[in-house]
């Protein structure tokens, strides 16, 4: 019983603090862009994407190879993803009485909750593998769209600004996607670790959110961005007094501009 309660008490903890950690994410990537990695990842797209389209006999090329390399990481992840998920339906399929030796982990080792262990990381697997073909999707899409000359084919500056708009969106939803798929894979970790025990994945738990947070958080003002005419922040400005408030002015105007 007690085996039991350990399974009931550390899994649920270990996933609440890999959601709350996500879920955190979440809200730093929406209302302050420019302290995660993925925020500064977005804007620079943006502004590569409109670099690549300003001249498209030039820099054509560049782009459709960039896209490519993109494509090529998606789909080793997605190769990955289904060859993982194919191994674990062997191993649920499998009536091998030798999978007991789990039954040496202090934990819960009914055969009920060995199938719940083996079907979760299954669902991650087919989960990412879902979404790097998504990505993959947007990332053919884009290497279409961004050779595009749409500065012949239309003189209006609102036209043309939207249609940039629109590719820069395009390669930004394939990034998201390759970035969630990845997502999945560290999700599936914990769950591995539970098959050898409820300890095992609750401290795995703690470790993987302590690695995501250093690789996921921009505090650095390694660049400078131009905010107005007359203001321009760069990395001496992360020393001042302050820091705080004039980097929420930058996120602010970074994400207007790119509204605008």
């Amino acid at each position: 019983m007690e085996k039991k309660i350990l399974d009931l008490i550390l899994v649920p903890s270990g996933l609440i603090v890999m959601v709350a950690y996500h879920l955190w994410l979440l809200y730093q990537i929406i209302k302050h862009p420019t302290k995660t990695v993925i925020g500064v990842n977005s804007i620079n797209r943006r502004l590569w994407v409109q670099a690549m389209m300003e001249d498209v006999s030039k820099n054509g090329v560049l782009a459709v190879q960039s896209l490519r390399n993109n494509i090529m990481a998606s789909t080793l992840l997605a190769s990955t993803a289904i060859m993982l998920s194919s191994l674990i339906a062997v191993l649920m399929s499998s009536k091998n009485e030798e999978s007991s030796v789990v039954s040496v982990v202090f934990g819960d080792t009914t055969e009920l909750v060995l199938s719940i262990k083996f079907f979760s990381i299954l669902v991650c697997f087919l989960l990412a593998f879902l979404l790097n073909v998504q990505s993959i999707r947007y990332y053919s899409h884009a290497s279409i769209l961004i050779n595009v000359p749409f500065k012949k084919l239309s003189s209006n500056l609102r036209q043309q600004k939207l249609t940039a708009e629109y590719v820069a969106n395009t390669v930004n939803r394939g990034s998201y996607f390759w970035s969630l798929g990845l997502r999945a894979f560290y999700f599936s970790f914990p769950l591995f670790m539970w098959i050898f025990g409820p300890i095992p994945m609750l401290f795995s738990c703690f470790a993987l959110v302590s690695m995501l947070y250093f690789l996921d958080t921009a505090y650095e003002c390694g660049w400078a961005a131009i905010v107005g005419a007359d203001d321009v922040v760069t990395a001496d400005d992360c020393v001042e007094d302050g820091v705080h408030n004039k980097q929420h002015h930058v996120d602010m105007e970074l994400v207007e501009q790119i509204k605008n």
